[in-house]
């Protein structure tokens, strides 16, 4: 039997069908080009990126806040907190770039992944409806025998045609339930990458919903830092203003008081026999360095020099601070006069003692003197008690030693060694 250009043609009195070579190759490439979908969506350069400067983001706004919390644990000035939160809202702000940017992207995924499945189920749709009239012709067929067929050719050329009609047939008909099973795996593939980049997207919106929160919270506490720093501010100015009006009244008083020991031994010296104060054989000098008795036991809370307050202002401390609970016994580092005991100001209660040759002793912030002025002091006698209390840095003896011109000496220089 030969071939017709219709594509029918009779076996052993009974006509079968089967689609022309051309055609068959023609609907394969087709199909093959219609499945080239992938089944999970390409990784996207561009969202990988984003998803690492997202990460070293959050990870340099951690540094900040461990920073944060390191500041607000020590005695800083708010200058250096409000820097750092200048530094989160930065922070912040380009991480919400970088989360605008993922959702973009992932939103494009969608609808890449969206058509991509669309395309999908319409070659599903198309294969299946093929796959059915295919089974309906074979129905109506009926049972197809392949030795019965190959044994009705009549010659050895249509033993070959039939051979070969009956193998394209069996391919494209394992062909065509392949493409079913491909594509429903292709299309449930599809849905599920949907549900994932759906709640993807979900959950980078409910990022964002966060990190604009957390800016306007960063904002509020921007403001608030910087209302706390204005006050700060004033409060500091005000209190650096008393500290150097009163450290100016304490230069005067010690150069008053620094004008009438010369003027009173300039009329001694006029008058052979005036009597010396008992006190005025013993004076500091520097062959004392190192070798005064402490006033009193305690730590030492702050060192003679450069000092920051709480508020962060700078001042400059002329003595140091000793603490000791408040009425324990201040002592006299040496002999000499009681030349001055009132309260000043910010220096509380005062006592000043005067050894001679321009030096001078202070003890500050006592909570009683045990002197008057005038009296003639000797070395470890008891001048007062330890106040304090309600000063910024608790119960301590403030204490100063002044040489000539009323300079402000380190006292720890001229104070015994410590034993460690």
């Amino acid at each position: 039997m030969r071939e017709e250009r219709g594509g029918r043609r009779e076996a052993n009195g009974r006509v079968g069908w089967r689609p022309p070579l051309r055609r068959v190759h023609l609907l394969s490439f087709l199909f093959s080009l219609l499945s080239v979908a992938p089944l999970a969506a390409q990784s996207n350069p561009d969202l990988e990126a984003s998803r690492r400067r997202l990460e070293q983001i959050r990870q340099e706004r951690e540094q900040l806040q461990q920073q944060q919390r390191r500041i607000s644990g020590q005695v800083s000035d708010v200058g250096a907190a409000l820097r750092n939160i200048e530094r989160q809202r930065d922070a912040t702000t380009r991480l919400v770039g970088e989360i605008e940017r993922q959702i973009g992207g992932l939103g494009s995924e969608l609808e890449r992944s969206a058509a991509e499945m669309t395309l999908a189920q319409d070659n599903l749709a198309d294969r299946k409806a093929v796959l059915r009239r295919r089974l309906a012709d074979i129905y109506k067929r009926g049972p197809l025998y392949t030795f019965q067929v190959l044994l009705a050719a009549e010659t050895f050329s249509d033993l070959l045609t039939r051979y070969k009609y009956l193998y394209l047939t069996s391919r494209q008909d394992r062909a065509l339930v392949s493409d079913v099973e491909r594509l429903t795996a292709s299309v449930r593939g599809k849905r599920d990458e949907l549900l994932g980049i759906q709640t993807e997207l979900d959950r980078r919106r409910s990022e964002r919903e966060a990190e604009l929160e957390r800016f306007a919270n960063l904002a509020d506490e921007r403001q608030s830092q910087l209302r706390n720093l204005q006050r700060t501010s004033a409060q500091t100015q005000q209190r650096l203003t008393t500290l150097e009006r009163d450290e100016a009244r304490v230069n005067d008083l010690l150069a008053s008081l620094e004008r009438a020991r010369r003027t009173a031994e300039a009329n001694r010296t006029a008058r052979p026999g005036t009597a010396t104060p008992p006190s005025a054989g013993k004076t500091l000098s520097t062959a004392d360095l190192g070798k005064l008795e402490w006033p009193v036991e305690g730590d030492i809370l702050f060192e003679f020099g450069r000092d920051t307050l709480k508020s962060g202002a700078v001042v400059r401390n002329q003595g140091i601070g000793i603490g000791a609970p408040v009425g324990t016994s201040v002592k006299a580092v040496e002999a000499g006069t009681a030349v001055l005991v009132r309260r000043l100001s910010t220096y509380g209660l005062s006592v000043f003692v005067q050894h001679g040759d321009g030096y001078y002793s202070l003890y500050m912030q006592l909570q009683s003197a045990s002197v008057t002025e005038g009296q003639q002091v000797t070395r470890g006698q008891a001048i007062g008690t330890v106040g304090g209390a309600n000063s910024d840095h608790g119960p301590h003896l403030y204490f100063e030693i002044r040489g000539d011109q009323q300079i402000a000496l380190d006292p720890l220089v001229w104070l015994r060694r410590r034993s460690k």
